[in-house]
Formats: structure tokens, C-alpha cells, sequence
């Protein structure tokens, strides 16, 4: 048997020097006495929580003879082989740093949405084009002739609003508040659940799983701080995968509401750069895409702006949903176990799947149902109108089947934003939406189809969706109902009431 120490045996003391540097003097230096008075830091002990990870404040930067943004004497060229080589080092000690640094101002919120919103700017790579002058001028003038042609085919007057055209940077920040409102319920749920975890290991003595090497360089009282420091590495690294999904769609999306929902407040906003791929092998003219798309852009706002309760009805139903999403917690107390606290990308992998439970409570269906319907209503809607007010575009029908198809199936990103918050956007039944929408414009003209919007309880259900001829029957019947119900509780106030079957008038 061979008297070489093993590779892990080998490559031990080279990490712990290294965790050593990483994190500065929270891990001591077991080589020293201790009592040396350069070895000593006002600051206390330190896991990252100041300046720069195992940094001294303000003078962890770049001292004399170090690397700009390592620990003073820091030399990455010394690394050991498996730490690659010092440029890549270099990269990741920002990235380090970077996560301590959102750990230490993100307050007492769940998510650094500051960070969140830097992971899907840094998720778009250098391949974002400003929006030039031509292409603002293009999406400008498409905007502009297809508010003209909305005014033949929905009652809804225009907004009155400047388009724009956005860089898919620029989408990402126009709609941020927006994904912030959706995805902070989920957000506060991963975060309690990590804490809860970490917070019962603690308690149980089985302490957070560090490295044994960590463990042993960390001192004792420590527990505390490391409790607190994984409860924040899992809301900065729930909040970078959101980022990184957010950047992903950022890359798809045609405009501001290409969702179902206005992300982009009032605006009407298209991005000209996804356009053009969406145009790329369809063989048609890419005015002709731009106006079609221009024409579906708004429509939608148009909608959202004339029925003012729409919008805060579908963020409420995501809302809800999100209140009743259970976190598999075997999940997290699994990702918990296997977390180095030296490699953020680990954690953000843990996060990626498998985190909510699949049994729905019935709120949750609820809120589906409702969610699904009113996205598909909102999209059936538009393709009524688009399809009526581009009805001279030659190659309309085929844009919406390849629309329609998008819309109903989703792209990769839009899966990957599901995964991750629990929720697909999704409007299942955006045919049958169009077919009940067609219906009512054919029987009651585009006035009447419109006048439906007017209030939240006039809204189709799924059983209009399944049959659409019967929809004035339906609501005929529940208005009936909502009337017997109005005349009962009148008699009630008026005391006249002598309950179901009674009368009022004088009994033997």
C-alpha cells in the first residue's frame, strides 16, 4: 500500500490556506501565537460581513503590494492548481465580494433587488445593442399607425402615449418594479424557509454543514453570525436566479406586456432587436412583423388603461397563489447540507429546481384557474382585435398561428421563470378566449364585446370558455340571481322578511 497521501490529503492545507485569505482573520492564523498586535483588526472578527470578504473596512482595496480587491498579501499567482489560474480567481473573488457586499445592504429584506436586477443585466452578455436612431424612428411610426388602425376595430380610445423602443437593458429596467411585485411573495418564502432550516440545525447542535476546515478556524461565536450569514446567502442567491431569469426572458419578449401583463407600466414599449429575431425564417416583410407586433402592443395597453382593475386583479391572483406555495423542505434542508459558503454559483444551482412542493392547495387552484382565464381572456381579447384591425396585412393569419403558438407553449426562458417561482403565466386557453370574444363581437358588435371589460364580475368563466353561445344565457341567469338576492335582502332590512318560502302576510 503505497505511503503517498491521497489527493484530498494532499490539497487540504492548500484550501484551509486559502479559506485563510478568503476570508481573512475570522479564521485565525494558526501559525502565529495570537498575540501579535499586527495580527489584530478593530473591526473584530470578520466572515465578510465588512468590507471586502475577511477585509479590513476601508483599507481592504488594494494595499502596497497586493491585488486589487483581495485581502492584503493576498498573492492569487500562489494559488494551488485546482484553484485555477489567478485571472479566473480574480473573477470570482468579485463575485464573492459582490454577494458579501449585497449581504451587508440589503437590509432587512428577504432579496437585494439591487443585486437581482445586476444578475439579469449581467445575464444579457455583451450582446445588447443600443436602439438606434432608425429603429427608434421605425417602432415610433409603427406604434403611431397601429393606434390608427385600433380606432376601427376596439371602443377603447388610445392611451395617449409615446412609444419607445427598448434595449433589452432598458426592458429590464422599465419592468423590474414589476417582476420585483411578482416574484417577492415567493422570494419571503424561500428566505423563511432557509432560515427556518438553518436556524433548527443550530438549535439541534448539528450546526450549519460547513467544511470540517471551516469549522475548525471559526470561532466560537461564531454560530450566530453564520446563521445569520447563510439565512442572507440564500436570499442573495434566490434573488440572483431570479436575475438570471429575468435576463434570459429580457432576451426573448417582444415588448412591454408580452406576458399578459403590463410590466412596463403605461408605456408602450417594443424592443427591436427580439423583433427581428422573431421575424428571422418566417418569409415575411419585417415591417410587416413590427406592425403586427406594434398593433398587439396596443391593444394591450389600451386594455389595461380603460379597465383600471384588470392589472391589480392578476397581480393579486399571483399574489395569492404565491401565499399558499408550500417549500419542499427537504429540499432546502438537503441544499443546506451541501453548501459551500466559499462557491455562490452552488447555492444559486440548489435553488434551480425541485424547490416547491406539487400538491396545490384548493386557494392555490383557485388562483390558477383565475390567473390562466384572465390571461387568456386578456390574449384572446387582443387577437380578436389585432386580427379585425390588420385584417389588410397580407400575411396576418400566419402571424397569429405563430403568435397563438408562442403564447400558448412558451419558450425556454418562460420555463425556466416558472421552475423558479412555482407559477407558469400561462394562457392555456387563449383559442377558446378569441372564439368566445369573436362570438360576442358578431352578436353584440365590437362595442358590446368591449363593454364586458367593464367590470370584474362580468368576466366569462371557464364554463363561457366552454361554450360561448351560452354566455348570455349564463349571465342572464346569475344577474337574475344577483337581483333575488338583492330583492331578499331588501325585504330583510325593510322587515318584511319571513325567511325562504315565507310570506309576510298574517298566518292562523
Amino acid at each position: 500500500m503505497s505511503d503517498q497521501p491521497d489527493d484530498n490529503e494532499r490539497r487540504e492545507p492548500n484550501e484551509e490556506e486559502f479559506l485563510r485569505k478568503l476570508f481573512g482573520e475570522a479564521f485565525g492564523d494558526k501559525s502565529g501565537t495570537g498575540d501579535d498586535d499586527s495580527s489584530k483588526d478593530d473591526s473584530g472578527p470578520s466572515i465578510g460581513f465588512t468590507g471586502t470578504p475577511g477585509g479590513r473596512g476601508q483599507d481592504s482595496g488594494a494595499p502596497s503590494g497586493g491585488f486589487p480587491g483581495f485581502p492584503p498579501g493576498f498573492d492569487p499567482s500562489q494559488l494551488p492548481p485546482g484553484f485555477g489560474d489567478p485571472q479566473m480567481m480574480q473573477q470570482i473573488m468579485g463575485q464573492v465580494q459582490q454577494m458579501f457586499s449585497a449581504m451587508q445592504n440589503q437590509g432587512d429584506e428577504t432579496v437585494n433587488w439591487e443585486l437581482t436586477k445586476n444578475a439579469a443585466v449581467s445575464a444579457l452578455g455583451s450582446d445588447d445593442a443600443a436602439v438606434t436612431p432608425v429603429e427608434g424612428k421605425q417602432v415610433d411610426d409603427a406604434l403611431r399607425l397601429a393606434e390608427m388602425w385600433l380606432n376601427e376595430a376596439t371602443s377603447f380610445e388610445a392611451i395617449g402615449a409615446i412609444g419607445q423602443g427598448l434595449s433589452r437593458k432598458q426592458w429590464i429596467e422599465q419592468t423590474f418594479e414589476s417582476w420585483q411585485r411578482l416574484t417577492e411573495p415567493v422570494a419571503e418564502s424561500v428566505g423563511r424557509a432557509m432560515g427556518q432550516v438553518v436556524r433548527q440545525q443550530l438549535e439541534d447542535g448539528e450546526g450549519v454543514n460547513l467544511p470540517e476546515e471551516m469549522k475548525a478556524m471559526l470561532p466560537p461565536d461564531a454560530a450566530g453570525q453564520v446563521a445569520n450569514m447563510m439565512e442572507r446567502m440564500g436570499g442573495v442567491a434566490f434573488g440572483a436566479q431570479i436575475g438570471q431569469a429575468i435576463g434570459e426572458l429580457a432576451g426573448e419578449v417582444h415588448s412591454g406586456s408580452d406576458i399578459g401583463l403590463p410590466l412596463a407600466g403605461s408605456t408602450m414599449a417594443l424592443v427591436p432587436a427580439n423583433i427581428k429575431s422573431f421575424g428571422q425564417g418566417l418569409q415575411v416583410e419585417d415591417e410587416e412583423v413590427l406592425l403586427y407586433l406594434a398593433l398587439r402592443e396596443a391593444a394591450r395597453m389600451r386594455l389595461f388603461v380603460r379597465a383600471p382593475w384588470l392589472e391589480d386583479d392578476l397581480f393579486n391572483a399571483v399574489a395569492q397563489y404565491a401565499a399558499g406555495i408550500h417549500i419542499n423542505m427537504e429540499r432546502v434542508e438537503e441544499a443546506a447540507s451541501q453548501i459551500d459558503p466559499s462557491n455562490p454559483q452552488e447555492m444559486e444551482d440548489l435553488f434551480g429546481e425541485g424547490l416547491f412542493q406539487a400538491d396545490r392547495t384548493p386557494m392555490q387552484e383557485a388562483a390558477l384557474t383565475r390567473i390562466e382565464t384572465t390571461l387568456a381572456l386578456v390574449e384572446g381579447w387582443v387577437d380578436d382585435v389585432v386580427a379585425q384591425a390588420g385584417a389588410h396585412l397580407p400575411s396576418i393569419e400566419k402571424l397569429r398561428e405563430t403568435m397563438n403558438r408562442r403564447r400558448a407553449t412558451g419558450g425556454p426562458a418562460e420555463a425556466a421563470f416558472a421552475a423558479l417561482v412555482g407559477l407558469e403565466l400561462r394562457p392555456r386557453r387563449l383559442r377558446d378566449a378569441a372564439a368566445l370574444w369573436a362570438h360576442l363581437r358578431e352578436q353584440d358588435g365590437v362595442a358590446g364585446r368591449d363593454e364586458v371589460w367593464s367590470h370584474p364580475d362580468l368576466q366569462p368563466d371557464e364554463a363561457d370558455l366552454d361554450d360561448p353561445s351560452g354566455f348570455h344565457n349564463r349571465r342572464a341567469e346569475r344577474q337574475a340571481e344577483t337581483e333575488k338576492i338583492d330583492d331578499e335582502l331588501k325585504k330583510l332590512l325593510d322587515g318584511g322578511y319571513d325567511g325562504p318560502g315565507g310570506d309576510s302576510g298574517d298566518r292562523a
